[in-house]
């Protein structure tokens, strides 16, 4: 696969993996009466698997640029810490189901105003009236697909 069929169906395997990603953990940290330490472990297992690729790859080379670089690009790992951490929690109380439903649409808005605004060095993609519409809808559609419980 080449081009953006190629890139759409690693994004569409990433997006199965979130919702395993939050059952799987989420178990794993009910079973052990930690979520914190079942993220922990998560990030063990990924940090290895990261580097094993990178080094695989040939991106091991790009190790020493790291300490060079802007710091505030390094606060993703927080954000994906904090991701684990609160699925990890969430999730057994509130349903994977419920618990991804609410990360999807919190990915749908962040990603509409990250384009709009170019953020972060994005590509500038303006929210225009029809773009909003599909948001929604989009929006909609995972909502319908769960049905939220308070």
């Amino acid at each position: 696969m080449s081009g953006h069929l190629g890139h759409a169906a690693v994004m569409f395997a990433a997006g199965i993996g979130i919702p395993v990603l939050a059952a799987l953990n989420a178990n794993l940290g009910a079973r052990i009466g930690s979520p914190t330490a079942a993220a922990a472990v998560l990030f063990v297992v990924a940090l290895c698997g990261a580097v094993l690729v990178a080094l695989l790859t040939g991106g091991g080379k790009a190790f020493p640029l790291m300490p060079a670089q802007p710091k505030h690009l390094f606060l993703a790992g927080l954000f994906v810490a904090f991701y684990v951490i609160s699925i990890t929690w969430v999730a057994p109380k509130f349903g994977v189901g419920n618990a991804v439903f609410f990360v999807l649409l919190g990915q749908l808005v962040a990603a509409a105003a990250i384009d709009h605004f170019g953020l972060f060095g994005a590509r500038i993609s303006p929210l225009t009236l029809s773009r909003a519409a599909g948001v929604g809808l989009m929006g909609l559609g995972v909502m319908l697909t769960q049905r939220v419980g308070f």
